[in-house]
């Protein structure tokens, strides 16, 4: 497998670019996006340089007018209902949606973190709706789903960091659509992680996932705020307290890490009972967000899903337009979690080992 590059980052004491901003375009209770949501972050990579090529292996499916994609569009807006596919600005959404499927972001599209990597906006978060639980649950009903990811934005503004609005979710949802296995990919509840378990431990969904993200050494970088070490104990002791309902982590590769540092992340995962595993590829959303520093090759990526099955994940999809959600339902299948008749996609893309 190829050694990856450190990343070019600016001095912590070196003040980042300016931002040509307006009066209309930033507000202080606005939505923040691209450059105005990352110009205050310390350690940025230097702007200014020429983005990697993309390789042959980078394709993209679009959606279209004879699939489902606008037909799932319209029935978020109906129901007041965001997506990280949208919001985040997925790769997959095309596809995903053409199948009909989405991962539902709960708690608003406003998020209490500036996360360089990540396309989601920034600002000061609206209160929680209570409708919302009732509105997610219909549009599972009505769309059919037997596999649902639900996640949200980070929000340090509430004392459980939203873990009782997730179980308000699971709840609506296994009233509505008693038959439809519940994925949480949830925030890492700084330091609410006391609050937040026990009542994720009462209301369990069906797959528990916090991703990683990256290494450690890149955390102050590309995940201010976050702690490598709590995030893997959230996943340790959700996994002690609800040992029936398995774990899953993802991580992101192309942001100066080197696959020795992913081969150690995989081993403290299994440490902590991580039982299913996703890697791909970054890309970044635009030029305000960290620059992709490598293109991990295929084959580097089915090396990383062969050391998963040494290591005794019980499932590891690791591919380059792999997303911790993507197919998240194949993955628990896979796993042995999930119900056995979930039908597969009439295309199963080349991207998902």
């Amino acid at each position: 497998m190829d050694r990856g590059s450190r990343p070019a980052l600016r001095p912590a004491g070196r003040p980042p670019e300016p931002v040509s901003e307006t009066p209309q375009s930033i507000k202080p209770a606005g939505k923040f996006k691209g450059a105005a949501k990352t110009r205050l972050i310390p350690i940025l990579a230097e702007p200014g340089a020429r983005p990697l090529p993309k390789p042959h292996w980078i394709r993209v499916r679009a959606g279209s007018a004879a699939t489902r994609f606008y037909e799932i569009k319209a029935l978020l807006r109906e129901h007041q209902l965001h997506t990280v596919c949208e919001e985040a600005s997925c790769p997959n959404i095309g596809e995903c949606f053409g199948h009909g499927t989405a991962t539902f972001m709960i708690m608003g599209d406003l998020c209490t973190r500036r996360c360089p990597f990540c396309d989601v906006g920034h600002g000061r978060p609206n209160p929680l709706d209570p409708d919302e639980p009732a509105h997610l649950a219909a549009s599972v009903a009505r769309l059919g789903l037997r596999y649902v990811v639900v996640t949200s934005v980070d929000r340090d503004d509430l004392r459980d960091g939203g873990a009782g609005h997730f179980a308000d979710c699971i709840r609506a949802i296994r009233h509505a659509s008693p038959a439809t296995r519940i994925e949480v990919l949830v925030p890492d509840f700084r330091g609410r992680l006391d609050r937040a378990l026990p009542i994720l431990q009462a209301t369990p969904p069906d797959v528990m996932n916090h991703n990683l993200e990256t290494v450690p050494r890149l955390y102050r970088g590309a995940r201010p705020g976050a702690d490598y070490a709590h995030s893997l104990r959230l996943l340790r002791e959700f996994r002690e307290l609800v040992p029936s309902v398995p774990t899953k982590s993802g991580l992101m590769v192309g942001l100066g890490e080197t696959d020795e540092e992913i081969l150690q992340v995989m081993r403290d995962l299994r440490e902590a009972g991580v039982e299913m595993l996703t890697i791909g590829q970054y890309l970044a959303p635009s030029a305000h967000h960290l620059p992709v520093l490598r293109y991990v090759t295929p084959e580097t990526f089915d090396g990383y899903e062969r050391e998963a099955r040494a290591l005794g994940f019980a499932h590891a999809a690791c591919a380059p337009l792999v997303r911790s959600s993507y197919h998240a339902d194949l993955q628990a299948q896979a796993a042995g979690h999930a119900d056995k008749n979930i039908d597969k996609p009439e295309h199963t893309p080349t991207s998902l080992s």
